[in-house]
């Protein structure tokens, strides 16, 4: 019975198809290049006009634009890394998708914060393009 149940509960992730698996690979792409502190190519994944909100826990929600990040991500001192802590939901629908899920970010191998990434995207001719992401940043009740 249980191995019944742990199957059904890990189906979805097997079930995948090549749009979903893109769509986390774009988010997983964005995530290395900020580990790079590569600014083209966090250019290189997002649409022209995208844009990153964030919802901290001690402050007004906040907009960056795509070209502001990616300026400050390549001119950032230290190692960055950001991770889902599992496997994200993925919604897609024709040429939109959605990519959710929880995240942990770390700066020169500590714990800085923890939160939820979701990730709008579109499917251009190059594949699929960051529209916008919006973010939480919480400093407890992490995973």
């Amino acid at each position: 019975m249980r191995l019944i149940l742990a199957l059904l509960l890990t189906a979805p992730l097997f079930a995948q198809t090549s749009d979903e698996k893109d769509a986390v690979a774009a988010a997983q792409k964005i995530f290395d290049a900020m580990a790079a502190h590569d600014g083209g190519a966090i250019r290189s994944l997002l649409l022209p006009d995208a844009r990153f909100y964030a919802a901290r826990e001690d402050r007004a929600p906040s907009v960056t634009t795509g070209e502001a990040f990616a300026a400050q991500i390549g001119s950032a001192s230290g190692s960055l890394l950001e991770r889902f802590t599992s496997p994200p939901r993925v919604l897609i629908h024709g040429r939109m998708a959605q990519v959710w899920g929880e995240y942990e970010f770390l700066r020169d191998g500590n714990f800085n914060h923890c939160g939820v990434d979701s990730l709008s995207l579109l499917k251009t001719a190059e594949g699929w393009k960051i529209a916008a992401i919006t973010y939480t940043a919480e400093t407890g009740g992490c995973k």
